[in-house]
């Protein structure tokens, strides 16, 4: 080959070509943005809509249905979900990958224009935003002030929110905690009904009297002047002293009828920050953009404010950014371990600085340079990416070593240098690039999987596929090169120890593996009989080795979920969760901040309290996420009226995944409330039965006390009155009616209109109440209606324009795949009614797709290297020899999975493909090397066992480097190590296996597959 020699006789370009590129990679890697994982958050569109008090079926019916339909014929619509609660409405639109969101959010916009007139009057127009509403905040920040909680949070919604926002990649923050400021108008009831006073009167005559219009133009000499007669409230005072009626020739005011208060909304919402009542930010990410450096630009903000305000002060008491910086720093630690353990093994083998500084060079330049493909392709450094890099560390010697191998036997041989790293160099370059190429063609079909399984993966498969490709140049001239210059040979009487000691252990090898290869040459059919009797045993662990979706990872993180009764009222639920933060505190001293909420965001439910406990770095405790979990579950079960749900966090490697954060998701689907929340309930009851399940949860409560009043259509038509006349008189009383606005300062605060103590009036006097009909009569409310007592449904869900109830729960002690199958076993022990169905959703079902895409790669993958290797040989039976080492390296995999308490997940998974080209290598240098002795006239016996001698320590020290390499990964110390630990642990173990057949197997294999491919010859002729 022309480029070994090309770069022997031109040592000063070969360097300055490897000085560019590293350059230009050390340069990228610096830009390179740092993230978690790479983007797989769903490109996602959500559109919004708020409907005061209307109940959760109104919503469904009137808003989120109409948007759901008219949505659903947008281009690239995978999946639409929908929520609807009292009052909102939102819809979660899931587009295939790779669709532009910027012309699908254009699309949805002309939609939604096309249906807005459908939608209810007085409905807020929707929103429409770029970002998935079920993702997690990247921050979460604390506010503390000695304001008043009013111009607290006034402060912060005009001066801080408006600069957190325009943030590159941040998508929106929410604001809960504080009070915000209201004027409200507490209406008497008995002295408007006294005065014959309507409450829509009080609302019309606000409106009427807070106005600011223009009168029109005159001209006074040169000029045009424009007249506008102000007449909006100044003040509270104005408001109060407004004239509502006359009675008698006197004025009736608002005072006179109402107690006009300066007030705050009614409080909906509780925040807690280490059990102290605060306000917090959640900052969340736009789909797509960094977390690392929108964190990082958060918090340089943050620090600007707090210099700008020192009337407030800011900081991050959840940085999600904290933990990924400290997994990519562990994956890093992990490579570099691993590729210092390479280079150790290579001076065991080779004892000589010298030549393992030539091979060991291949390391970094093959690393630096994929960080600038890295830049050019946009990725990011993050746990995939990082560990392909670590994955690939043991392997990029590999090629090296052949080649540096092969130029040492030419020297042994008294060629000179330059001939030597000539000749040496281009007899291995087909082999090393035949091999190189079925390690490249692994990872092919990887580049071409579609969901999240594709977009998880393909930095991987790019990275590893590109330093290999770095590595073989390298190999083919960097190392004949630096050979031409520097390699020597010892004279056996002035070498030291270390180097004689080398000597003395790699020739007792060789010797063990001849007298190995004999044994298996000579017996051939125990040898046979052995290799099934381990292969039957290997298969018999596949009902023991545990399946999942993705590794489990310890986030540190705890998340606590307290709910009461529905329908309790929030003082209630604050003082239980004031007694859970107590005996937080008390049990769990890793953490680094207790942080509380109810209600308010995207929760609106006041009996549900959450509590999130970030804890300190896992180097720092002796508990894992998931154990504390488990022990706080035992100390908080104990609050009366309260169920109790715990686990670990996992929001961050699961993000945009589809999922929920609980581990088991089964979903009904049917129309009939009624019926999912029965089948739901002997779901629950089933669950629970199940070894090792907990937390068992509906997303459907079994509805909030309404007490409904059912007006009689007849009788309020007697009375003169309509049916909208009537819900809007009791809506201004109970829940209010806004009646304009007070601005101040360019602030305004909305004037709300209610009876004064609604909150607490009995049903008795409700039907007291008296309405004014269209006639100005007074008619009293029980004339005309009655009151029911129900249970109204809390929420609505629906996937794919049908209703659904999703039951979820976690488990522990036990993997996903034994607890799903003894699900799926005793699901058909409960009725199915007509009409409905259950599914397995979340983990299971991204686990099933991402399974069948990797199946679908397993086996193009492993046709790509027959086919590459048959290109090489110009044979059909020579790759058929190499090949039989992939299913023997899998013998391994089962053990190492069962012994190791691991799960076989997608990690896994990827770990099998990779076997499929990393394990044929070896063997592929033995039997090009037998082919070129046959070739020579060596007869077929010798030149098996001489092609044997020959490459078992090139065999034995590219399997050492790649599988020393992966054990500080396999190993999977530290946060995040857990995701790439069960792809190294297959990956060694097969290849462990593998190198053993390559030696002693595959020349049996060589010689039987040859006589039986010379005998069906013969008989064809």
């Amino acid at each position: 080959m022309k480029l070994a020699k090309t770069s022997v006789r031109r040592p000063i370009g070969v360097t300055m070509v490897m000085s560019i590129v590293t350059l230009f990679g050390i340069l990228s890697f610096y830009k390179l943005p740092v993230d978690l994982m790479p983007d797989m958050t769903y490109p996602t569109i959500t559109v919004s809509a708020n409907y005061s008090d209307a109940s959760p079926t109104e919503v469904e019916t009137l808003i989120t249905r109409p948007i759901e339909q008219a949505v659903s014929a947008i281009s690239g619509v995978e999946e639409i979900n929908s929520t609807s609660n009292e009052g909102s409405s939102r819809v979660r639109i899931s587009f295939s990958w790779g669709t532009d969101l910027d012309a699908a959010s254009n699309d949805l916009r002309d939609r939604i224009d096309r249906i807005i007139r459908r939608l209810p009057d007085d409905i807020e127009r929707p929103s429409i935003r770029k970002f998935d509403a079920a993702a997690t905040p990247i921050l979460v920040l604390g506010a503390s002030s000695d304001l008043d909680p009013v111009q607290m949070l006034e402060l912060i919604e005009d001066q801080v929110k408006y600069r957190i926002e325009r943030i590159n990649g941040v998508a929106s923050i929410d604001i809960l905690g504080g009070n915000q400021r209201e004027i409200q108008v507490q209406l008497n009831i008995d002295r408007l009904s006294a005065l014959k006073i309507a409450p829509e009167t009080i609302i019309n005559r606000i409106k009427a009297e807070n106005l600011n219009l223009p009168a029109g133009m005159i001209e006074l000499g040169n000029y045009e002047l424009r007249l506008r007669t102000p007449g909006e409230f100044e003040n509270v005072n104005q408001i109060a002293n407004m004239v509502v009626g006359e009675t008698g020739g006197k004025l009736i005011r608002l005072r006179d009828v109402a107690n006009v208060k300066d007030h705050w909304e009614k409080k909906r919402s509780v925040v807690r920050i280490n059990q102290r009542p605060g306000v917090r930010i959640m900052v969340y990410k736009q789909s797509g953009s960094n977390t690392v450096s929108v964190a990082q630009d958060v918090k340089k903000e943050i620090e600007a404010i707090n210099e700008d305000l020192p009337q407030l002060h800011l900081s991050a008491i959840i940085d999600s950014s904290k933990y990924i910086q400290r997994s990519i720093k562990n994956v890093s630690s992990s490579a570099l371990l691993g590729g210092a353990l390479a280079v150790l093994i290579l001076l065991v083998f080779l004892a000589n600085i010298t030549s393992t500084i030539i091979i060991a060079i291949a390391i970094p330049v093959s690393i630096i340079a994929t960080f600038a493909l890295m830049y050019y392709f946009g990725f990011t450094l993050n746990i995939m990416s990082l560990g392909g890099v670590a994955l690939g560390i043991g392997m990029l010697v590999d090629n090296s070593i052949v080649v540096l191998e092969n130029i040492f036997r030419y020297r042994e041989k008294g060629q000179s240098k330059i001939d030597a790293s000539i000749n040496g160099a281009t007899e291995v370059a087909m082999p090393i690039l035949a091999s190189t190429l079925t390690t490249v063609g692994i990872f092919l079909p990887l580049m071409f999987i579609e969901g999240m399984s594709g977009i998880m993966f393909k930095q991987l498969a790019y990275i590893v596929s590109f330093s290999l490709l770095c590595s073989m140049a390298i190999s083919l001239t960097i190392v004949p090169m630096m050979s031409s210059l520097f390699l020597n040979i010892t004279a056996s009487n002035r070498k030291n120890y270390f180097q004689r000691l080398s000597e003395k252990g790699i020739s007792k090898i060789l010797s063990i593996h001849a007298i190995a290869l004999d044994f298996v040459l000579k017996h051939k059919t125990l040898t046979v009989f052995v290799l099934a009797l381990i292969l039957a045993s290997s298969l018999t662990m596949i009902k023991v080795v545990d399946t999942e979706f993705m590794p489990q990872a310890d986030e540190g993180e705890v998340r606590v979920t307290l709910e009461m009764e529905e329908g309790t009222r929030l003082s209630l639920v604050e003082k239980i969760m004031i007694e859970a933060e107590k005996i937080i505190y008390e049990k769990t001293p890793e953490a680094e901040v207790i942080f509380t909420n109810v209600g308010g965001g995207r929760s609106s439910n006041v009996a549900i309290g959450n509590i999130r406990i970030p804890l300190i770095s896992a180097s720092r405790r002796t508990r894992s996420s998931a154990q504390i979990a488990t022990d706080l579950r035992k100390h908080l079960s104990a609050l009366p009226g309260t169920v109790v749900r715990t686990r670990e966090g996992r929001g961050m490697f699961m993000m945009g995944s589809g999922g929920g954060s609980e581990k088991l998701q089964l979903q009904i689907r049917g129309h009939d409330i009624e019926t999912a929340d029965s089948l739901g309930k002997a779901i629950e009851r089933m669950l629970y039965t199940v070894n090792g399940i907990t937390d068992v949860q509906l997303s459907r409560d079994k509805g909030v006390p309404e007490r409904v009043i059912v007006i009689n259509r007849e009788k309020a038509a007697d009375q003169k009155l309509t049916i909208s006349k009537i819900s809007a008189f009791l809506e201004t009383m109970m829940s209010g009616t806004s009646a304009g606005n007070l601005r101040e300062d360019g602030n305004e605060y909305r004037i709300l209109v209610k009876a004064s103590d609604a909150e607490y009036m009995s049903l008795d006097h409700l039907l007291n109440l008296q309405v004014t009909n269209n006639i100005g009569k007074q008619v009293m409310l029980r004339n005309i209606a009655h009151i029911e007592s129900k249970l109204g449904p809390t929420l609505i869900e629906r996937r794919d324009q049908e209703r659904i109830l999703n039951v979820s729960a976690n488990f522990e002690n036990r993997g996903m795949g034994e607890i799903i199958k003894e699900v799926q076993e005793k699901l058909h022990s409960i009725p199915m009614p007509a009409r409905f169905s259950v599914i397995f959703a979340g983990d299971y079902e991204e686990q099933q797709e991402a399974y069948a895409e990797l199946a679908i790669s397993f086996a193009l993958a492993l046709l790509l290297v027959y086919m590459i290797m048959a290109i090489q040989y110009e044979a059909f039976s020579d790759p058929i020899i190499v090949m039989t080492t992939v299913p023997m390296s899998v013998i391994s995999v089962l053990p190492i999975l069962y012994f190791t308490n691991t799960s076989f997940n997608v990690q896994s998974f990827i770990g099998c493909i990779m076997l499929g080209g990393i394990v044929v290598n070896n063997s592929i240098l033995l039997v090009d090397h037998i082919n070129d002795l046959l070739k020579a006239g060596m007869d077929k016996l010798s030149a098996v066992k001489e092609a044997a001698r020959d490459r078992c320590r090139p065999i034995l020290m590219t399997a050492l480097t790649t599988i020393l390499g992966l054990v500080p990964l396999a190993i999977g110390i530290g946060e995040g190590g857990e995701v790439q630990a069960p792809m190294a642990k297959v990956v060694i173990a097969g290849l462990s296996f593998a190198t053993l057949v390559s030696l002693l197997i595959i020349p049996l294999l060589y010689i039987e597959f040859t006589k039986a491919f010379s005998r069906s010859k013969g008989e064809s002729k």
